[in-house]
């Protein structure tokens, strides 16, 4: 007797069936770096130590006092005497003074009094002297330590799918081992007396087995692990026997064949012999209707046709989904994008360039968004992008809005939503509670409030998170209007502490900004447009003009006032470990680091957003997320982190 197809469903109602009796729970495990390729992170990575870990020479040349070389001339060098050499790997012992010079490799260690390298080039060797043709600014040629990533910057991302550039970013910083999502384990069967193994010698009646192989392609390009059991003959004895074996060895198990309503098509009597058994057979999908779905033990079990077409169909729609998630992957291949310079750019000529970019979708297309610190010894510039611009050799600048041609690390996928402005952990709390309850996808490009109002401003992020303080008093509103942003509302966000960050203790006895003047405090400053680096500055100029200085006299006799932090944690992190005596930052990252604060203002950080992405569903979801009892509650526990009465005001930006 016939078995007809129980009742066939739809994609979706199978997908509901199958979700009734199995969960997708992922489990995790720790492996060492060099065989995490490929695999994809399970939690944050944070760096251990600062990228470089020291200060050194980019350039082979002449460790100098760049006030030594300022009036070097082509026609009237300026001749100091050379104290010494210093070498890659040797920590240097001596000092540079006045009128003198020390001869250093690159990577070398700067030693001790010198603040600039003059590349050989631009210089002539006498005994122990040296003539310099052309003059050098202080830091030129010089990578200074934790330019590229600071002790305790986040480097990588819970979810990420690690390729060889996140690799050597989290080798740079010391880690050893990372925790990933473990590949779940897909056990693969085909059955059929017709199927041969690729191979052997292929009898009348025969045909290779294709699904086998195909199928396992597929699940490790998904991000699962095949594992092939053969082929199982049409005996129900072998295929029930088989199946069990895979069921004991695999998370997952995929049959092709014998899913039909023919006479010798078994597959779904012998899954029903399972508990709870047989969910679905036949799905409305073409090709690919005669599937057949079953669980045994919470563990999933495809019954795929045996035509390779609609097998695969079936897996794309159904199985390779579940795989990922598992996986925590997501797709890639290989693309290329047209997208539209964000900024200009300068080239050196006669030199290929590959420019790092990160690729943001806008109103009218895609921008590119180049990769601040992308010099020839940054890693974080080849890591934290979505691809690269070939610049010719005969091509010095790029303009913006000029089209440019995107070659990607990996496929494209825009991000369900996309977040351009300030640095906040309260952005952090709100995705990770949307992500509880929809895996939604997000991407965050931290380039400061300015640059967060420009992107809503040309279409290419949906929300900026943004705290800059107008000369009237008032955050945010002035400023946004004053950039000729239209069509958009300002949503008031949050209230967060913004102070100094000094050692436990204060040691130094730091109390307000006239302290940075002073010869024994070093300080760490905020990436030039975020709304911190402004704050910073408006205080400073009113100390400048208390002391009848001009804004860059008073910042030039700052120690350490041209030393960047990317976020607010580095600039704990660089307090924490000595690096700097005190920053700039919120009382949160001053309490997760032990340190003292000495407060300054509770600052508004908003959030902008144009006015068509309102109805986008990740926007209400995040607004939603904004105004919960839950995200209060979250916020609370962060110390100078608050909602406040003002929080989800809308104000109308036209």
């Amino acid at each position: 007797m016939r078995k007809v197809f129980r009742d066939v469903v739809t994609v979706d109602e199978a997908r509901g069936l199958l979700f009734n009796h199995f969960s997708p729970r992922r489990k995790t495990e720790v492996v060492p770096l060099h065989l995490a390729a490929g695999r994809v992170l399970a939690k944050d990575v944070y760096a251990l130590t600062d990228v470089p870990p020291f200060d050194r020479a980019t350039m082979d040349g002449y460790a100098v006092r760049a006030e030594d070389t300022f009036e070097a001339e082509e026609d009237s060098p300026v001749t100091l005497k050379v104290v010494g050499t210093v070498e890659a790997g040797k920590r240097p012992e001596l000092e540079v003074e006045s009128g003198k010079a020390v001869e250093i490799a690159t990577g070398a260690m700067m030693p001790k009094g010198a603040n600039a390298v003059v590349m050989v080039e631009f210089t002539r060797r006498r005994e122990d002297e040296i003539d310099i043709f052309k003059p050098v600014s202080p830091g030129e040629n010089v990578m200074y330590a934790g330019s590229d990533v600071m002790a305790g910057e986040l480097i990588a991302r819970e979810g990420t799918e690690l390729t060889h550039r996140e690799i050597g970013v989290m080798a740079a910083c010391g880690i050893s081992e990372v925790e990933v999502y473990c590949r779940p384990k897909v056990a693969i069967i085909s059955t059929g007396n017709e199927l041969v193994k690729p191979g052997e010698r292929l009898g009348e009646g025969k045909i290779y087995d294709v699904n086998s192989y195909s199928i396992a392609a597929a699940v490790e390009e998904n991000g699962g692990e095949a594992i092939l059991m053969g082929i199982a003959r049409d005996n129900e004895e072998e295929m029930r026997s088989i199946i069990a074996k895979a069921l004991r060895e695999a998370d997952i198990v995929i049959t092709s064949g014998s899913t039909s309503a023919g006479a010798g098509d078994v597959m779904y009597r012998i899954l029903d012999d399972f508990h709870p058994g047989v969910i679905v057979h036949g799905i409305a999908i073409k090709p690919g209707k005669p599937a057949v779905i079953a669980v045994s033990d919470s563990k999933p079990i495809f019954g795929l046709p045996g035509y390779p077409t609609s097998a695969m169909t079936v897996f794309e729609v159904i199985v390779a989904p579940i795989i990922r998630e598992l996986a925590g992957r997501r797709e890639s291949s290989g693309a290329k994008v047209r997208a539209r310079l964000a900024i200009k750019v300068f080239s050196a000529e006669g030199r290929r360039e590959y420019l790092p970019v990160n690729v943001v979708e806008g109103a009218e297309g895609y921008s590119a968004y180049p990769v601040s610190g992308s010099y020839s010894g940054a890693v974080t510039a080849f890591a934290f992008t979505d691809g690269f611009v070939e610049i010719p050799e005969n091509v010095v600048m790029l303009e913006e809005g000029d089209e440019v041609e995107v070659k990607l690390f990996s496929h494209l996928k825009p991000a369900d939503l996309m977040i351009i402005g300030s640095h906040c952990i309260g952005v952090d709390i709100l995705l990770s509670l949307m992500r509880k309850k929809k895996p939604y996808t997000s991407k965050v490009v931290n380039v400061g409030s300015t640059g967060g109002i420009l992107a809503v401003k040309r279409g290419e992020a949906d929300i900026a998170g943004t705290h800059l303080l107008d000369e009237s008093g008032v955050y945010n509103e002035p400023i946004v209007r004053r950039y000729g942003v239209r069509d958009a509302v300002l949503v008031k966000g949050y209230l967060r502490e913004q102070g100094l960050i000094v050692a436990k203790g204060n040691p130094k006895s730091i109390t307000g900004f006239e302290d940075l003047l002073r010869e024994d405090v070093t300080f760490i400053n905020r990436n030039r447009g975020s709304g911190t680096r402004i704050l910073t500055d408006m205080y400073l100029r009113e100390v400048a003009e208390r002391k009848g200085l001009s804004f860059n006299e008073l910042t030039a006799s700052i120690k350490g006032y041209s030393i960047e932090a990317k976020t607010h944690t580095s600039v704990a992190v660089a307090v924490a470990s000595g690096k700097a005596d005190v920053g700039v930052g919120i009382r949160s990252v001053a309490s997760q680091y032990g340190l003292d604060f000495i407060p300054l203002r509770s600052e508004e950080y908003d959030f902008l957003i144009r006015k068509d992405r309102l109805e986008k569903k990740a926007v209400r979801d995040f607004l939603e997320c904004l105004t919960s009892e839950e995200f209060a509650k979250e916020l609370e526990r962060v110390v100078g982190l608050r909602v406040y009465e003002r929080t989800r005001e809308v104000i109308e930006i036209d």
